[in-house]
């Protein structure tokens, strides 16, 4: 944003409205990705009718049958080829369940709390902000959101700061091991038995890479499949997920490990371009790891079961691109950038991802209905209300990325959310900051610890980042969760949530 411009908003604070504009191939694609599972949906009838003349067959009837084809070669050839190509086809394009055995969040001890003043303080005191700036990043966290204990690394808060590789690397350690060592605590597994690995971090990538470090310190097996993703916001989480998926369909018997996080020592901005001050204000400390597993045996010991990923990538248009960026301003400080075409390019993203999803989890009333002012509008150019689906109807919890409170206040508005599905965002976000790719596991953390989840129970994680990007993971709650048998950052403090957060809190 310009200077000279100081009133213009740095960025568009709505999203689009999800019912102006909802383009059509979006919907086809959703129903592009339900064909691809109609098999079973043909079958299952077809099973359900076997089975219930089975359920009726006496034991002279199957005597009867065997005597039959005992001395018929001809139906006992066809019965046999007919069994052998349906167990085939099933055995070929039967996806393996992928299971959620188990997650953590790290939750850095109590030096690392930094409250709006102290970071203010801080700020100050580095002598490289203006008084605008200063200013600028005060009105900012008054209208943020976040709480006064969200978690800073030690080289920041450190006056003067101390922003090294060393202490970059003191900071991925401490998150990642910290995550995975409370998951190994709890699931019992051991590091030998992991068979793939999975980190990402978008703005922190060193040599050797993050997912060597975790190889190295816990001595992973020699034939690990180690994976490193960089450089893709804070959706990254969610793709991690999805590359995990992929990979335990093809290597059976498999643990995999998934580490979410990102790295705020490198990537503190010290310049005074507003566009860049944002995510000082924003981003905080925070990892989680994540445990998946497709082997069955793990189920009954298991949170969750994935049932889909959508993943949406709007790369390919030049403003959805650019609208997050790293690089430098005037002066040669390096910080992330972000465009006050954010909002629209989030929207846009949301809209096509959610519009894929649809068919996937949607109630058939829902999707009948929608479907049918659709065709309405656009075929038969009817001037009728467009209709948004209750994704309500699809799912009993939302997690719903943590970027920012204008984000969550407009995806509320849109998606006719009420209080109680939006409070596990709005309360990470207030107590833990923007915790970027791992905000959507202390949101479900969350959730737990509230004592919420319940066998059967549908899950809708959602987030979005640079790219552009915006990607769903549903989850299915194979059993009840008891929070009295949980340990995560919420449990000490559970009882003081939910808490009032104002739309503007003086610093």
């Amino acid at each position: 944003m310009s200077e000279s411009n100081p009133k213009s908003p740095l960025i568009k604070s709505k999203l689009p409205d999800f019912k102006q504009s909802v383009k059509l191939k979006y919907v086809k694609l959703g129903y592009h990705y339900l064909i691809t599972h109609a098999m079973f949906l043909f079958l299952s009838p077809l099973v359900a009718i076997i089975a219930v003349h089975l359920s009726a067959f006496s034991l002279q009837d199957l005597h009867d049958l065997w005597h039959h084809l005992r001395y018929n070669l001809v139906s006992v050839i066809i019965c046999s080829a007919l069994l052998v190509f349906l167990l085939t086809l099933y055995f070929l394009t039967c996806a393996r369940p992928v299971y959620l055995v188990d997650f953590s969040c790290y939750k850095p001890e109590d030096a690392r709390k930094c409250t709006r003043q102290m970071f203010m303080d801080r700020s100050s005191s580095t002598g490289t902000f203006t008084e605008g700036s200063l200013e600028f990043q005060r009105k900012i966290l008054e209208r943020s959101g976040l709480g006064e204990s969200t978690y800073l690394p030690e080289a920041v808060l450190r006056v003067p700061p101390n922003p090294s590789m060393a202490e970059a690397r003191k900071e991925a350690e401490a998150v990642m091991f910290g995550a995975i060592d409370e998951l190994l605590e709890k699931t019992k597994v051991k590091p030998k038995d992991i068979g793939i690995l999975i980190v990402n971090c978008s703005l922190f990538n060193p040599t050797p890479s993050l997912s060597a470090m975790v190889i190295n310190h816990y001595k992973l097996r020699g034939n690990v499949l180690s994976f490193n993703l960089g450089g893709m916001g804070c959706s990254a989480g969610l793709i991690s997920i999805d590359l995990a998926n992929d990979l335990l369909q093809v290597h059976p018997n498999s643990y995999a490990l998934v580490i979410s996080m990102e790295n705020i020592t490198l990537n503190w901005y010290f310049g005074n371009d507003k566009s860049m001050l944002l995510s000082n204000c924003l981003f905080r400390m925070g990892g989680a790891a994540i445990l998946l597993s497709n082997r069955r045996s793990d189920k009954r010991r298991s949170k969750y079961q994935l049932v889909h990923t959508v993943r949406t990538n709007k790369g390919a248009d030049d403003k959805c691109f650019s609208c997050v960026t790293q690089k430098e301003d005037s002066t040669g400080s390096v910080g992330v950038s972000l465009s006050k075409d954010l909002m629209a390019v989030a929207g846009d993203a949301l809209k096509t991802n959610i519009t894929t999803l649809g068919p996937l989890v949607l109630p058939m009333s829902e999707q009948l209905l929608f479907f049918a002012t659709l065709v309405a509008r656009k075929l038969l150019k009817m001037k009728v209300k467009p209709y948004i689906p209750d994704f309500k109807l699809a799912f009993e919890h939302f997690c719903i990325h943590a970027g920012g409170r204008a984000v969550l206040d407009e995806l509320e508005k849109n998606l006719q959310l009420t209080d109680w599905h939006m409070e596990p965002s709005r309360m990470t976000l207030y107590r833990f900051g923007n915790t970027s790719s791992s905000s959507l596991w202390f949101e479900l953390a969350y959730t737990e610890a509230k004592g919420r989840v319940r066998k059967g129970h549908r899950l809708w994680q959602i987030a979005f980042g640079s790219g552009f990007k915006c990607n769903s993971a549903v989850w299915k709650a194979l059993r009840k969760v008891n929070p009295t048998n949980e340990k995560n950052p919420w449990i000490d403090e559970i009882d003081q949530f939910p808490v009032d957060v104002p739309k503007f809190s003086a610093i």
